[in-house]
Protein backbone atom coordinates (compact mmCIF):
# COMPACT_ATOMS: atom_id res chain seq x y z
CA UNK A 1 0.00 0.00 0.00
CA UNK A 2 1.21 3.47 -0.85
CA UNK A 3 2.54 5.80 1.82
CA UNK A 4 -0.01 8.35 3.15
CA UNK A 5 -0.28 11.46 0.98
CA UNK A 6 -0.19 15.04 2.29
CA UNK A 7 -3.44 16.30 3.77
CA UNK A 8 -6.06 17.24 1.18
CA UNK A 9 -9.36 17.27 3.10
CA UNK A 10 -10.92 20.28 4.78
CA UNK A 11 -10.34 18.66 8.18
CA UNK A 12 -6.76 17.41 8.63
CA UNK A 13 -7.79 15.34 11.66
CA UNK A 14 -10.19 13.32 9.52
CA UNK A 15 -7.38 12.63 7.09
CA UNK A 16 -5.04 11.61 9.93
CA UNK A 17 -7.62 9.05 11.05
CA UNK A 18 -7.90 7.72 7.49
CA UNK A 19 -4.14 7.51 7.14
CA UNK A 20 -3.85 5.66 10.44
CA UNK A 21 -6.41 3.17 9.15
CA UNK A 22 -4.28 2.76 6.01
CA UNK A 23 -1.25 2.01 8.20
CA UNK A 24 -3.26 -0.65 10.05
CA UNK A 25 -4.36 -2.24 6.77
CA UNK A 26 -0.77 -2.38 5.52
CA UNK A 27 0.57 -3.78 8.79
CA UNK A 28 2.69 -0.64 9.25
CA UNK A 29 1.24 1.04 12.33
CA UNK A 30 3.64 1.32 15.25
CA UNK A 31 2.70 1.26 18.91
CA UNK A 32 4.76 1.91 21.99
CA UNK A 33 5.09 -0.61 24.81
CA UNK A 34 5.38 0.58 28.41
CA UNK A 35 8.28 -1.11 30.21
CA UNK A 36 8.01 -1.10 34.01
CA UNK A 37 11.38 -2.59 35.00
CA UNK A 38 15.03 -1.69 34.23
CA UNK A 39 16.61 -2.58 30.89
CA UNK A 40 17.63 -6.25 31.16
CA UNK A 41 16.97 -9.55 29.37
CA UNK A 42 13.93 -10.21 31.59
CA UNK A 43 11.58 -7.21 31.61
CA UNK A 44 7.99 -6.47 32.53
CA UNK A 45 5.69 -4.57 30.20
CA UNK A 46 2.54 -2.88 31.42
CA UNK A 47 0.02 -4.94 29.42
CA UNK A 48 1.39 -8.37 30.41
CA UNK A 49 1.15 -10.19 33.74
CA UNK A 50 4.37 -12.14 33.23
CA UNK A 51 7.88 -10.99 32.31
CA UNK A 52 9.21 -11.36 28.77
CA UNK A 53 12.68 -12.33 27.63
CA UNK A 54 13.77 -9.37 25.52
CA UNK A 55 15.92 -9.58 22.40
CA UNK A 56 15.26 -6.01 21.32
CA UNK A 57 17.47 -3.55 23.19
CA UNK A 58 20.84 -2.20 22.05
CA UNK A 59 22.35 -2.68 25.51
CA UNK A 60 25.06 -4.82 23.96
CA UNK A 61 27.34 -5.09 27.00
CA UNK A 62 24.58 -5.29 29.60
CA UNK A 63 25.56 -1.97 31.22
CA UNK A 64 22.19 -0.19 31.28
CA UNK A 65 21.41 -1.38 34.82
CA UNK A 66 25.03 -1.90 35.95
CA UNK A 67 25.30 -1.14 39.71
CA UNK A 68 28.59 0.76 39.26
CA UNK A 69 26.87 3.15 36.85
CA UNK A 70 23.88 3.59 39.15
CA UNK A 71 26.20 4.41 42.05
CA UNK A 72 28.12 6.95 39.95
CA UNK A 73 24.87 8.54 38.79
CA UNK A 74 23.69 8.92 42.39
CA UNK A 75 26.98 10.50 43.46
CA UNK A 76 26.87 12.79 40.43
CA UNK A 77 23.35 13.90 41.31
CA UNK A 78 24.38 14.76 44.86
CA UNK A 79 27.34 16.76 43.53
CA UNK A 80 25.93 18.45 40.41
CA UNK A 81 22.18 18.34 40.90
CA UNK A 82 20.01 17.07 38.05
CA UNK A 83 20.17 19.79 35.39
CA UNK A 84 22.77 21.83 33.56
CA UNK A 85 20.73 25.04 33.52
CA UNK A 86 21.79 26.37 30.11
CA UNK A 87 23.37 25.56 26.78
CA UNK A 88 27.04 24.63 26.66
CA UNK A 89 28.01 28.01 25.26
CA UNK A 90 26.27 29.93 28.04
CA UNK A 91 26.80 28.30 31.45
CA UNK A 92 25.87 24.66 30.83
CA UNK A 93 29.34 23.25 30.13
CA UNK A 94 30.61 21.58 33.31
CA UNK A 95 33.92 20.07 34.35
CA UNK A 96 32.41 16.59 33.96
CA UNK A 97 31.48 17.36 30.34
CA UNK A 98 35.02 18.50 29.64
CA UNK A 99 36.53 15.44 31.32
CA UNK A 100 34.26 13.17 29.28
CA UNK A 101 35.23 14.82 25.99
CA UNK A 102 38.92 14.55 26.83
CA UNK A 103 38.53 10.88 27.72
CA UNK A 104 36.48 10.08 24.61
CA UNK A 105 39.10 11.66 22.35
CA UNK A 106 41.88 9.64 23.97
CA UNK A 107 39.81 6.45 23.96
CA UNK A 108 39.10 6.69 20.22
CA UNK A 109 42.57 7.95 19.28
CA UNK A 110 41.31 11.32 18.06
CA UNK A 111 42.52 14.86 18.75
CA UNK A 112 39.32 16.07 20.36
CA UNK A 113 35.68 15.18 20.92
CA UNK A 114 32.35 16.95 21.38
CA UNK A 115 29.55 15.53 23.55
CA UNK A 116 26.00 15.78 22.16
CA UNK A 117 22.73 15.03 23.94
CA UNK A 118 21.74 12.32 21.41
CA UNK A 119 23.12 10.57 18.37
CA UNK A 120 20.37 12.07 16.24
CA UNK A 121 21.42 15.57 17.30
CA UNK A 122 25.04 14.75 16.52
CA UNK A 123 24.29 13.66 12.96
CA UNK A 124 21.92 16.50 12.12
CA UNK A 125 24.42 18.94 13.61
CA UNK A 126 27.63 17.82 11.91
CA UNK A 127 26.65 17.76 8.25
CA UNK A 128 25.08 21.23 7.93
CA UNK A 129 28.10 22.66 9.75
CA UNK A 130 30.51 21.21 7.18
CA UNK A 131 28.74 21.37 3.81
CA UNK A 132 25.99 23.41 2.19
CA UNK A 133 24.53 24.49 -1.13
CA UNK A 134 26.75 23.47 -4.05
CA UNK A 135 28.59 20.82 -2.00
CA UNK A 136 27.85 17.09 -2.17
CA UNK A 137 27.08 14.35 0.34
CA UNK A 138 27.50 10.73 -0.74
CA UNK A 139 25.49 8.32 1.39
CA UNK A 140 24.89 4.58 1.57
CA UNK A 141 21.23 3.91 0.75
CA UNK A 142 20.56 2.06 4.03
CA UNK A 143 22.12 4.64 6.34
CA UNK A 144 20.30 5.49 9.56
CA UNK A 145 17.52 8.08 9.31
CA UNK A 146 19.53 10.63 11.28
CA UNK A 147 22.22 10.61 8.57
CA UNK A 148 19.55 11.09 5.92
CA UNK A 149 18.00 13.97 7.80
CA UNK A 150 21.37 15.59 8.46
CA UNK A 151 22.15 15.44 4.76
CA UNK A 152 18.80 17.02 3.82
CA UNK A 153 19.23 19.78 6.38
CA UNK A 154 22.63 20.68 4.94
CA UNK A 155 21.06 21.59 1.55
CA UNK A 156 24.04 20.01 -0.17
CA UNK A 157 23.45 17.75 -3.17
CA UNK A 158 22.36 14.43 -1.66
CA UNK A 159 23.80 11.58 -3.73
CA UNK A 160 23.02 8.04 -2.59
CA UNK A 161 24.79 4.88 -3.69
CA UNK A 162 23.62 1.24 -3.49
CA UNK A 163 24.41 -0.49 -0.23
CA UNK A 164 28.20 -0.93 0.13
CA UNK A 165 28.66 -0.59 -3.64
CA UNK A 166 32.14 0.91 -3.85
CA UNK A 167 32.19 1.02 -7.65
CA UNK A 168 29.00 3.06 -7.72
CA UNK A 169 30.36 5.40 -5.07
CA UNK A 170 33.63 5.85 -6.95
CA UNK A 171 31.75 6.74 -10.14
CA UNK A 172 29.58 9.28 -8.34
CA UNK A 173 32.58 10.87 -6.66
CA UNK A 174 34.46 11.10 -9.96
CA UNK A 175 31.47 12.72 -11.66
CA UNK A 176 31.03 15.37 -8.98
CA UNK A 177 32.53 18.85 -9.33
CA UNK A 178 31.39 19.91 -5.84
CA UNK A 179 34.04 21.94 -3.99
CA UNK A 180 33.41 20.04 -0.75
CA UNK A 181 32.56 16.35 -0.61
CA UNK A 182 31.39 14.33 2.38
CA UNK A 183 30.92 10.54 2.43
CA UNK A 184 28.62 9.34 5.22
CA UNK A 185 28.07 5.76 6.37
CA UNK A 186 27.01 3.64 9.26
CA UNK A 187 29.79 1.36 10.48
CA UNK A 188 27.39 -1.41 11.53
CA UNK A 189 24.13 -1.10 9.63
CA UNK A 190 21.36 -1.14 12.20
CA UNK A 191 18.82 -3.29 10.36
CA UNK A 192 21.19 -5.68 8.54
CA UNK A 193 24.01 -6.06 11.07
CA UNK A 194 26.74 -6.00 8.43
CA UNK A 195 29.89 -3.85 8.48
CA UNK A 196 30.72 -1.07 6.05
CA UNK A 197 33.98 -1.53 4.11
CA UNK A 198 35.59 1.35 6.00
CA UNK A 199 39.20 0.91 4.73
CA UNK A 200 38.05 1.14 1.11
CA UNK A 201 35.69 4.02 1.89
CA UNK A 202 38.55 5.92 3.48
CA UNK A 203 40.76 5.26 0.46
CA UNK A 204 38.07 6.77 -1.77
CA UNK A 205 37.70 9.74 0.56
CA UNK A 206 41.42 10.43 0.45
CA UNK A 207 41.60 9.99 -3.32
CA UNK A 208 38.78 12.53 -3.83
CA UNK A 209 39.76 14.89 -0.97
CA UNK A 210 36.49 14.17 0.79
CA UNK A 211 35.51 13.84 4.44
CA UNK A 212 34.40 10.42 5.68
CA UNK A 213 31.79 10.57 8.48
CA UNK A 214 31.42 7.21 10.23
CA UNK A 215 28.36 6.65 12.43
CA UNK A 216 29.56 3.99 14.87
CA UNK A 217 26.35 3.78 16.89
CA UNK A 218 26.37 -0.02 16.87
CA UNK A 219 30.14 -0.55 16.89
CA UNK A 220 31.39 1.64 19.73
CA UNK A 221 32.02 -0.47 22.82
CA UNK A 222 31.70 -3.73 20.88
CA UNK A 223 34.20 -3.61 18.02
CA UNK A 224 37.94 -3.04 18.15
CA UNK A 225 40.52 -3.64 20.87
CA UNK A 226 38.97 -2.80 24.27
CA UNK A 227 35.78 -1.76 22.52
CA UNK A 228 37.33 1.35 20.99
CA UNK A 229 35.09 1.09 17.94
CA UNK A 230 35.07 0.42 14.22
CA UNK A 231 38.03 2.66 13.35
CA UNK A 232 40.18 0.75 15.84
CA UNK A 233 38.74 -2.51 14.51
CA UNK A 234 40.19 -1.65 11.08
CA UNK A 235 43.19 0.27 12.50
CA UNK A 236 42.23 3.42 10.57
CA UNK A 237 43.66 6.89 11.12
CA UNK A 238 43.27 9.93 8.88
CA UNK A 239 42.64 13.63 9.09
CA UNK A 240 39.70 13.05 6.78
CA UNK A 241 37.86 10.89 9.34
CA UNK A 242 34.95 12.21 11.40
CA UNK A 243 33.83 9.71 14.01
CA UNK A 244 30.41 9.63 15.68
CA UNK A 245 29.69 7.23 18.53
CA UNK A 246 26.55 6.86 20.62
CA UNK A 247 26.57 6.42 24.39
CA UNK A 248 23.11 4.96 24.96
CA UNK A 249 23.78 1.56 23.42
CA UNK A 250 26.90 -0.40 24.44
CA UNK A 251 27.85 2.35 26.92
CA UNK A 252 24.50 1.88 28.64
CA UNK A 253 23.72 5.54 29.44
CA UNK A 254 22.73 8.38 27.07
CA UNK A 255 24.10 10.81 24.51
CA UNK A 256 26.66 10.73 21.72
CA UNK A 257 29.92 12.29 20.65
CA UNK A 258 31.75 13.40 17.55
CA UNK A 259 35.54 13.04 17.44
CA UNK A 260 38.12 14.27 14.97
CA UNK A 261 40.76 16.90 14.32
CA UNK A 262 40.92 19.65 16.96
CA UNK A 263 40.07 22.42 14.47
CA UNK A 264 37.07 20.39 13.25
CA UNK A 265 35.69 20.07 16.77
CA UNK A 266 36.24 23.77 17.44
CA UNK A 267 34.32 24.55 14.25
CA UNK A 268 31.42 22.34 15.41
CA UNK A 269 31.35 24.12 18.77
CA UNK A 270 30.78 27.33 16.84
CA UNK A 271 28.60 26.14 13.96
CA UNK A 272 26.67 22.98 14.91
CA UNK A 273 23.15 24.23 15.60
CA UNK A 274 21.97 21.12 17.45
CA UNK A 275 24.88 21.60 19.87
CA UNK A 276 24.68 25.38 20.24
CA UNK A 277 20.93 25.84 20.62
CA UNK A 278 20.01 23.25 23.23
CA UNK A 279 20.40 22.92 26.98
CA UNK A 280 23.46 20.90 27.93
CA UNK A 281 22.94 17.33 29.09
CA UNK A 282 22.91 16.91 32.89
CA UNK A 283 26.52 16.81 34.14
CA UNK A 284 25.72 13.75 36.25
CA UNK A 285 25.38 11.79 32.98
CA UNK A 286 28.90 12.76 31.96
CA UNK A 287 30.20 11.46 35.31
CA UNK A 288 28.32 8.21 34.71
CA UNK A 289 29.71 7.88 31.20
CA UNK A 290 33.27 8.17 32.51
CA UNK A 291 32.58 5.07 34.62
CA UNK A 292 30.98 3.39 31.60
CA UNK A 293 34.17 4.00 29.59
CA UNK A 294 36.15 2.25 32.32
CA UNK A 295 33.82 -0.74 32.09
CA UNK A 296 34.06 -0.78 28.30
CA UNK A 297 37.85 -0.57 28.37
CA UNK A 298 38.07 -3.48 30.82
CA UNK A 299 35.13 -5.36 29.30
CA UNK A 300 36.91 -8.04 27.27
CA UNK A 301 35.06 -10.79 29.16
CA UNK A 302 31.71 -9.21 28.30
CA UNK A 303 32.67 -8.91 24.64
CA UNK A 304 33.94 -12.51 24.56
CA UNK A 305 30.66 -13.78 25.99
CA UNK A 306 28.71 -11.66 23.50
CA UNK A 307 30.75 -13.05 20.60
CA UNK A 308 30.11 -16.58 21.85
CA UNK A 309 26.36 -15.90 22.01
CA UNK A 310 26.40 -14.60 18.44
CA UNK A 311 28.15 -17.74 17.22
CA UNK A 312 25.79 -19.94 19.22
CA UNK A 313 22.69 -18.35 17.68
CA UNK A 314 24.07 -18.51 14.15
CA UNK A 315 25.04 -22.17 14.44
CA UNK A 316 21.70 -23.15 15.95
CA UNK A 317 19.27 -21.12 13.86
CA UNK A 318 19.12 -23.11 10.62
CA UNK A 319 16.10 -21.78 8.76
CA UNK A 320 14.47 -23.13 5.61
CA UNK A 321 12.11 -20.40 4.42
CA UNK A 322 13.06 -17.33 6.40
CA UNK A 323 16.55 -15.86 6.06
CA UNK A 324 19.01 -15.13 8.84
CA UNK A 325 21.16 -12.38 7.35
CA UNK A 326 24.94 -12.79 7.48
CA UNK A 327 26.16 -10.77 10.47
CA UNK A 328 28.92 -11.18 13.02
CA UNK A 329 27.53 -8.39 15.19
CA UNK A 330 24.92 -8.46 17.98
CA UNK A 331 22.29 -7.49 15.37
CA UNK A 332 20.92 -10.75 13.93
CA UNK A 333 18.01 -10.03 11.53
CA UNK A 334 15.61 -12.73 10.38
CA UNK A 335 13.98 -11.62 7.12
CA UNK A 336 10.41 -12.93 6.72
CA UNK A 337 9.21 -10.59 3.98
CA UNK A 338 5.50 -9.99 4.44
CA UNK A 339 4.48 -7.31 6.94
CA UNK A 340 1.53 -9.22 8.36
CA UNK A 341 3.38 -12.51 8.69
CA UNK A 342 6.26 -10.74 10.43
CA UNK A 343 3.84 -9.14 12.89
CA UNK A 344 2.12 -12.48 13.46
CA UNK A 345 5.43 -14.21 14.22
CA UNK A 346 6.46 -11.41 16.57
CA UNK A 347 3.15 -11.78 18.41
CA UNK A 348 3.49 -15.56 18.54
CA UNK A 349 6.93 -15.18 20.08
CA UNK A 350 5.54 -12.78 22.65
CA UNK A 351 2.82 -15.29 23.51
CA UNK A 352 5.70 -17.59 24.45
CA UNK A 353 7.32 -14.86 26.53
CA UNK A 354 9.88 -13.74 23.93
CA UNK A 355 10.08 -10.10 22.83
CA UNK A 356 11.52 -9.68 19.34
CA UNK A 357 10.36 -6.60 17.41
CA UNK A 358 8.88 -6.70 13.93
CA UNK A 359 10.69 -4.20 11.68
CA UNK A 360 8.72 -3.04 8.65
CA UNK A 361 8.89 -0.38 5.93
CA UNK A 362 9.91 2.39 5.71
CA UNK A 363 12.64 1.34 8.16
CA UNK A 364 13.49 -1.51 5.77
CA UNK A 365 12.64 -1.94 2.07
CA UNK A 366 9.20 -3.15 1.04
CA UNK A 367 9.00 -6.91 1.03
CA UNK A 368 11.90 -7.18 3.51
CA UNK A 369 10.06 -7.04 6.84
CA UNK A 370 12.04 -8.82 9.51
CA UNK A 371 12.52 -9.76 13.11
CA UNK A 372 15.44 -7.78 14.50
CA UNK A 373 17.15 -9.92 17.12
CA UNK A 374 19.68 -8.08 19.25
CA UNK A 375 21.93 -9.93 21.67
CA UNK A 376 23.48 -8.65 24.88
CA UNK A 377 26.30 -9.85 27.08
CA UNK A 378 23.60 -10.07 29.75
CA UNK A 379 21.92 -12.96 27.88
CA UNK A 380 22.72 -16.59 28.64
CA UNK A 381 23.21 -19.51 26.27
CA UNK A 382 20.02 -21.09 27.62
CA UNK A 383 18.05 -17.95 26.78
CA UNK A 384 19.41 -17.94 23.22
CA UNK A 385 18.49 -21.63 22.89
CA UNK A 386 14.94 -20.82 23.95
CA UNK A 387 14.67 -18.22 21.18
CA UNK A 388 16.23 -20.48 18.54
CA UNK A 389 13.85 -23.36 19.26
CA UNK A 390 10.81 -21.07 19.18
CA UNK A 391 11.82 -19.56 15.83
CA UNK A 392 12.41 -22.93 14.19
CA UNK A 393 9.06 -24.21 15.44
CA UNK A 394 7.19 -21.09 14.26
CA UNK A 395 8.79 -21.22 10.83
CA UNK A 396 7.50 -24.77 10.41
CA UNK A 397 4.00 -23.74 11.54
CA UNK A 398 3.61 -20.66 9.32
CA UNK A 399 2.71 -21.22 5.62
Amino acid sequence: MAEPTPFKSADPLDEIQANLADLDAAGLRRRRRIVTTPCAPDVHVADRPDPVLAFCSNDYLGLAAEPALIDTLARGGRHWGVGSGASHLVSGHYASHQALETRLAAFTGMDDALYFSTGYMANIGVMPALVGRGDAIFADKVNHASLVDGALLSRADFIRYPHCDLNALAARLAASSAPRKLIVTDSVFSMDGDLAPLPKLLALAEAHKAWLLVDDAHGFGVLGPQGRGSLAHFALRSKRLIYMGTLGKAAGVSGAFVAGERSLIEWLVNKSRSYIFTTGAPPLLADTLLTALDLIEHGDARRAHLAALIGHLKSGLRLKRWQLLPSDTPIQPVVIGDNHETLAVSRALEAEGLWVPAIRPPTVPRGAARLRITLSAAHSFAQVDRLVEALKRLEAQHP
